[in-house]
């Protein structure tokens, strides 16, 4: 499970305390609610059918997935399901090659998500190796969905966007330069992270 509201709290009063700009940051824009995903492969097989879909679209079709292949999509059917009938429930062939890659590496056993390793760069390491799941998707699945503390998506456009206003910069940080000034802010990235969403996202920065 993702960050509870107690670590969140935690964490953002440890950000606080070493950042005077996240100290008035908290001031105008308080604390964020929890982001909290169900660990496992159902939410990452989401995250795939919700990739470059509005919600409502992304929900849209994972009702008619499981309308049609059972609660939560089990991986053994996906990997059998026919083309015809996944296109019918609006995925396209190439979010059909994701879904069926993340199936099969779940099936042969290669992916288990209760034996993530521990460590976070081998644990995105092994979550890339889906078709279709990247580093910001691996970050954010081992975030929301597993709590890890330290994790920084810093090629987030609206992390980015959020850590420059929150730091008073002239304009929007690299990625590079973002991973530089949350150095210091180890090992509470994660809840830096979520409270640049909120900053962002309430525009009071």
């Amino acid at each position: 499970m993702g960050l509870s509201h107690e670590q969140l709290t935690a964490g953002i009063d440890a950000l606080a305390a070493v950042e005077p700009n996240f100290a008035r940051a908290l001031g105008n824009a308080g604390y964020p609610e929890p982001r909290i995903r169900e660990p496992g492969y159902t939410t990452l097989l989401r995250t795939i059918v919700g990739q470059q879909v509005s919600v409502a679209a992304a929900n849209s079709i994972w009702n008619k997935l499981e309308a049609g292949f059972g609660e939560g999509c089990p991986a053994d059917v996906m990997a059998a399901a026919e083309f015809d009938a996944l296109r019918a429930c609006g995925l396209s062939a190439q979010k059909q090659s994701y879904a069926k890659s993340l199936a099969q590496l779940v099936l042969d056993g290669a992916l288990d998500f209760d034996a993530l390793p521990a460590d976070d760069e081998e644990a995105i390491a092994l979550l890339t190796k889906v078709k279709g799941i990247g580093r910001w998707s691996a970050e954010i699945y081992l975030l929301f969905a597993e709590g890890r503390p330290d994790i920084w998506p810093a090629g987030d456009l609206a992390v980015q966007e959020a850590v420059g206003r929150i730091l008073c910069l002239h304009a929007r940080p690299s990625e590079k330069r973002v991973r530089e000034l949350a150095e210091p802010w180890r090992p509470h990235r994660g809840a830096a992270a979520i409270f640049s969403w909120h900053c962002y996202n309430m525009d009071v920065i």
